[in-house]
């Protein structure tokens, strides 16, 4: 399935409709008055927060959403119909901001969260609202007003209970596909991973939403690379798996980059649980990993953990560890 976590759409309520200037014309009444009824109001557009939806991919090739425009009154006193609202449905995690693509507007974090983003315009009034005892045949009515319209910006923060962060090409989407059922792209070079990935993982009857964080680099906070638009995702992520390819040089610094583009784009990321581990221990020298492992940890005084993804060696106890961080 394809992920789009950011979409500019233009939304557009409707008219609302114009009274009547209508008057009673019926066998044998000469002076019927004035019968116009009043016009509709236009719909509104309104945004609900869906749980089953993970993508704004619906909104990537239409663009323009336009709410009904209310029915105009008629003679006999007849209203017009109003004009439906128009609901457009987007995942949780899904914030609304301005054209400046800055000012947020509304952050929909809940399941049946909604929001009317754009209001439909008044309906107008018919001849029959302007009858007084001075003006017992008025032909004034009035029409109905333009609903509101502007471009705003859906953004999608992707909520997971854990997420898969590190340095391009640590082997994070193989990781997912292996944990989950996911299909991630996955190829031997930095930067295949161009969206964040989404799967399910399973353990004793227990399921947890995990999310591959396209690869940080450092300077990404200030958009460098592919940009701090992906470590907007982590901010939702309960926990953070931090993993670290073994056969790097400087193991030790790739992690403190990773650390500090975290706390430059927020302090709040340092807070998460963090579980570190380590990947590709099939292909590094024993001797060499024990080595790296015990300068690391005179740092990093936290648990770390050894697998080879390729070799399936070790995910089963990640499995049963990311399991146990949610469900504890």
């Amino acid at each position: 399935m394809k992920f789009l976590d950011q979409a500019k759409i233009l939304v557009k309520a409707g008219y609302g409709g114009s009274g009547s200037a209508s008057f009673r014309r019926e066998k044998f009444i000469e002076y019927g008055g004035p019968d116009g009824g009043d016009g509709g109001d236009g719909g509104s557009i309104i945004i609900v927060a869906e749980e089953n939806l993970n993508t704004l991919i619906d909104f990537r090739f239409q663009q323009h959403f336009k709410a009904e425009r209310g029915q105009n009154g008629m003679g006999k006193k007849k209203t017009g119909k109003a004009g439906e609202d128009l609901i457009l449905k987007v995942p949780v995690g899904t914030q609304i901001f301005e054209e400046d693509n800055n000012t947020l507007i509304e952050d929909l974090k809940i399941e049946g969260q909604k929001v009317i983003i754009a209001k439909g315009g008044k309906k107008g009034l018919g001849n029959v609202r302007f009858k007084s005892s001075t003006n017992r045949a008025p032909r004034k009515k009035t029409n109905g007003s333009e609903g509101e319209s502007f471009w705003i910006w859906l953004q999608l923060k992707v909520i997971a209970d854990i997420g898969i962060i590190g340095m391009p090409n640590a082997g994070k989407s193989s990781l997912l596909s292996a944990l989950t059922k996911a299909k991630p792209k996955i190829a031997n070079y930095p930067f295949t991973t161009l969206n964040p990935n989404l799967g399910v993982a399973s353990y004793n009857d227990k399921e947890v939403t995990i999310a591959d964080i396209p690869g940080l680099i450092e300077g990404a906070h200030e958009g460098i690379g592919l940009g701090d638009k992906f470590l907007r995702h982590v901010e939702r992520c309960k926990s953070l798996i931090h993993l670290i390819d073994i056969t790097n040089e400087d193991i030790l610094e790739n992690y403190l980059k990773i650390r500090k583009e975290l706390s430059k784009y927020s302090k709040s990321l340092l807070k998460k649980k963090e579980i570190i581990v380590f990947n590709k221990i099939d292909i590094a020298d024993v001797e060499n990993v024990k080595k790296k492992i015990s300068i690391f940890k005179k740092e990093v005084k936290k648990n770390t953990y050894k697998i080879s993804v390729a070799q399936n060696n070790g995910l089963m106890s990640i499995k049963k560890l990311l399991v146990s961080n949610v469900y504890k």
